[in-house]
């Protein structure tokens, strides 16, 4: 039998190159299995060629809408076939970086399809069983389905299938109005494409703060965009010219006509494809139960990211993946990441981007609430982009002005709130972020401004 591995990881996207790299570091003989290219999915299916499709859409209405600042776009056009070829390059240049990375840390990448097997064991089709003394999982995903709604290229397709195809349609239903659904349906409408977007729940972008949902609800509308809420998808039928929607919205049956229909509603746990059963994985809700020291049941597998139920974000999975290795190293103590210092943003304009508790979470909780907003037209950096849509609003314990949360939809805003994570990671209070010297002019203003709104001391609005 070949010498064991230190560490075995079960995919090669954002948290399974990351544990196996800090396990590396630390000295441990580490594989990787990975069914497709290194990246996985969010360098090659997900984050990365979605953010290079909304690049090239930013930049096209930049220019089709800078009037504002002097802009006299003229012929102004694209070619989506060459904004797909981007992406796909954009794509491609990450799971070569992180193939790079693997090899100079001297971590073996093995390509196929692996599953864990009745003993625990880790095998890989074709391969037999990879020996190692422990298995990260760090991925195994699939997107939900749903019921009454089957995949059929080109006309139904999935967030893998529209990110691979090179043409646009006039129309298209976006089913699902979370971050997937919302940044394609952005990209889509900024292209020219008649949008509408279905969501079961009763507003869109339902996990974050419910003002910032509202803002993009608002702004949909204003470019034209449709938003349905509570509107639960029955069957997508294909037809001539096109596809038909059916469901019920609000208790009442709906049709919709398109030319195509894009499902996006998330990803589910491939339980049968990981083996998870087979190697009698608990879980609960669907999702990978695990302890303090993200160990399973079986104390030799250990699970991070999607698995979980953790927020599905590849930063997440990423930071999980190296809390798990640490731990594992006793360079950390037991205990998950805090999820009220996980940010969380959606990729649209004005961006979106939220970290921390709610206001009804706040609430909820029993506290006693600080409240700063601001307008992005009240900063100088905002105005003089032509970008001032949106507002940052600021939360923070009225006793001890502990910083709670932090919801912006803004320019930046996902640039913004890291200052905010780390203030809360730093204990830090409201007033360290209101005495803070931020530059000007300058979007990040806007967070001083916000704690000194929470303070009564805001002298700017």
């Amino acid at each position: 039998m070949a010498e064991p591995f230190d560490l075995a990881v079960v995919g090669a996207g954002p948290g399974g190159y990351s544990g196996a790299l800090r396990a590396a570091q630390l000295g441990m003989r580490v594989v990787v299995v990975e069914r497709e290219r290194a990246g996985g999915l969010c360098g090659n299916w997900g984050c990365i060629p979605s953010k290079a499709i909304l690049a090239s859409a930013e930049v096209y209405q930049r220019a089709l809408h800078g009037e504002g600042l002097g802009i006299v776009p003229g012929t102004l056009g694209f070619d989506y076939g060459r904004i797909i070829e981007h992406s796909r390059g954009a794509a491609e240049r990450v799971a070569k970086g992180v193939e790079g990375l693997l090899a100079r840390a001297g971590v073996q990448l093995i390509q196929g399809e692996a599953r864990l097997d009745a003993s625990g064991q880790l095998c890989v089709a074709g391969q037999g069983v990879i020996p190692a003394a422990r298995v990260l999982l760090a991925g195994g995903t699939v997107e939900t389905r749903i019921e009454g709604v089957v995949v059929d290229p080109p006309a139904i397709v999935g967030s893998r299938e529209f990110l691979a195809d090179r043409s646009l349609p006039e129309s298209m239903v976006v089913i699902g109005g979370g971050p997937i659904g919302i940044e394609f349906a952005h990209a889509l409408a900024s292209l020219g494409v008649r949008v509408t977007v279905l969501e079961a729940c009763p507003t869109i972008l339902p996990g974050l703060e419910e003002t910032l949902g509202r803002e993009i609800g608002r702004n949909f509308r204003r470019r034209g965009i449709e938003v349905r809420t509570s509107a639960a998808v029955a069957s997508v039928v294909r037809t001539e010219g096109g596809i038909v929607v059916r469901g019920q919205e609000r208790g009442q049956p709906f049709e919709l006509q398109a030319e195509r229909c894009l499902v996006a509603v998330g990803r589910r746990v491939d339980a049968e494809g990981l083996g998870l059963h087979d190697a009698r994985i608990e879980m609960e809700g669907g999702r990978v139960r695990v302890d303090s020291s993200y160990r399973t049941n079986r104390p030799e597998i250990l699970a991070v990211g999607d698995l979980l139920d953790s927020p599905p974000l590849a930063h997440v999975a990423s930071a999980e993946a190296i809390a798990a290795v640490d731990i594992l190293a006793g360079r950390r103590p037991e205990g998950r990441l805090d999820e009220r210092r996980l940010p969380a943003c959606v990729y649209v304009h004005p961006e979106i981007a939220s970290v921390g508790l709610s206001r009804r979470e706040a609430v909820a909780r029993g506290h006693a609430i600080l409240e700063g907003r601001v307008a992005y037209r009240a900063l100088g950096r905002a105005v003089a982009a032509d970008d001032d849509a949106g507002f940052l609003l600021l939360l923070a314990d009225a006793h001890h002005g502990e910083i709670l949360g932090a919801h912006i939809c803004g320019a930046a805003a996902s640039d913004l709130v890291s200052e905010v994570v780390v203030a809360m990671e730093a204990e830090a209070t409201v007033r360290t972020l209101a005495e803070a010297v931020h530059p000007h002019p300058s979007f990040a203003e806007a967070i001083a401004e916000a704690a000194r709104a929470c303070l009564g001391q805001a002298s700017h609005l």
